[in-house]
């Protein structure tokens, strides 16, 4: 249905396709660098903690079947 009021309504068009003198971290400044190193710290942290209580878990399971 070529001519509708929906046909141009803006959606989907890409904003401010390029960086401008008020939006320069495009390529990601410090704060995004501090974010997604803390981030990274946070998912070894919790990989960690997971292999932990996993240990733990078979260390438990392997006692109780040594009984």
């Amino acid at each position: 249905m070529s001519g509708s009021s929906r046909d141009n309504d803006g959606q989907g068009m890409i904003v401010n396709p390029k960086p401008t003198s008020e939006n320069l971290d495009w390529d990601g400044d410090d704060a995004d660098r501090a974010d997604r190193l803390r981030f990274e710290e946070e998912q070894a942290m919790i990989r960690e903690q997971s292999e932990a209580r996993a240990a733990k878990a078979a260390a438990e399971a392997a006692k109780k079947a040594a009984h």
